[in-house]
């Protein structure tokens, strides 16, 4: 595991974890198919993609393997107005070793090497977004966007207007900020116990993001919810699992949260790569889950006190009732 502090790790570099886990970068596009003419031929999905990677590799000297880029139509195609897309995917970037050239390969500055990844991230996707790819005669146009879960940058500007003008769950003050990252689509057996189960352990899950900072509270659970660009036929109940990690400090937070952005985690002796959604927790999660338990706790103590207060009643009313009886044998 790497003892390197988080806030010295460049864009381009891998952080190492436990468990034989390790966080390396890579550079994640969401894609979105139009078409560009009035034609109604479908489109091939297997073209597209081999005129997509033709027109990376000569326009920015990148080679993008096939099993990088993922193309898939919608299946709804006839039911669909001219306007709406007809595919969607996603583009990796895993060999970043290109951007040694743009970034300086010497230790430079954190905070500059960031902001020349960005601005070289930022000037690839708008040249990317809105080319048009001829198919045979058939025209397709792509819309390109970085995913919200890799741009640290808005997410900060977030909870900062959040914290400013208020919201559920924050105070308009500077001294209540997040502390909470959300992570789904998590591979449960890479948290597990070897040999012993094949569900997440909170153990093993509190080892592996230790190394992000000191955690305050943990929630591992299994993850079967769909995102954006998965199909339902994709999602196997037990095979991924959602993680909250709740920080001690707001800074330990920030680390983390930069570096799980724009990073895959991957498994040491395997080529598998998990491209996990994370996100920060705008609804108190562990607030909630605290208050549901205080409700649980409370409930039982207010029915002992509803069962005592019928006790009494019927006491009372007893009583009254073996009085009256008495005064009544009085009179005769």
């Amino acid at each position: 595991m790497s003892n390197k502090p988080l806030n010295t790790l460049r864009p381009t570099e891998t952080l190492e974890l436990e468990s034989g886990l390790s966080l390396v970068p890579r550079i994640k596009l969401l894609l979105t198919i139009y078409r560009a003419d009035k034609s109604v031929s479908p489109i091939d999905e297997w073209k597209f993609k081999r005129s997509l990677i033709d027109y990376i590799k000569s326009s920015f000297s990148i080679t993008v393997p096939e099993e990088d880029l993922e193309i898939r139509k919608f299946k709804d195609l006839n039911k669909r107005k001219r306007e709406e897309p007809v595919a969607r995917g996603r583009l990796f970037v895993h060999d970043l070793g290109f951007l040694l050239r743009v970034i300086g390969e010497t230790e430079d500055v954190v905070e500059r090497a960031d902001k020349k990844f960005l601005e070289w991230r930022r000037g690839f996707v708008e040249k990317l977004d809105g080319i048009e790819l001829s198919l045979e005669g058939t025209k397709f146009k792509l819309d390109v966007a970085v995913p919200v879960s890799d741009d640290f940058g808005g997410m900060r500007k977030e909870w900062e207007e959040i914290i400013a003008f208020g919201a559920r769950g924050y105070q308009r003050s500077g001294r209540m900020q997040p502390d909470t990252i959300v992570l789904k689509g998590m591979p449960s057996r890479w948290f597990a116990e070897t040999r012993v189960s094949s569900k997440p352990s909170m153990l093993v899950t509190h080892t592996i993001f230790s190394a992000l900072g000191k955690i305050r509270n943990l929630h591992v659970a299994e993850d079967n919810s769909i995102g954006d660009d998965a199909d339902e036929g994709d999602i196997v109940s037990g095979l991924h699992c959602k993680i909250v990690v709740r920080f001690e400090k707001h800074n330990d937070f920030c680390g983390a949260l930069k570096v799980l952005c724009g990073r895959s985690l991957q498994k040491q002796g395997s080529r598998l790569r998990a491209d996990y959604d994370v996100t920060w927790d705008k609804v108190g999660f562990f607030q909630d889950a605290r208050h549901q338990i205080e409700e649980r706790k409370r409930m039982p103590a207010r029915g002992v006190e509803e069962r005592d207060e019928v006790h009494r009643h019927h006491s009372r009313v007893s009583q009254f009732s073996s009085e009256e009886g008495r005064r009544k044998r009085f009179k005769e």
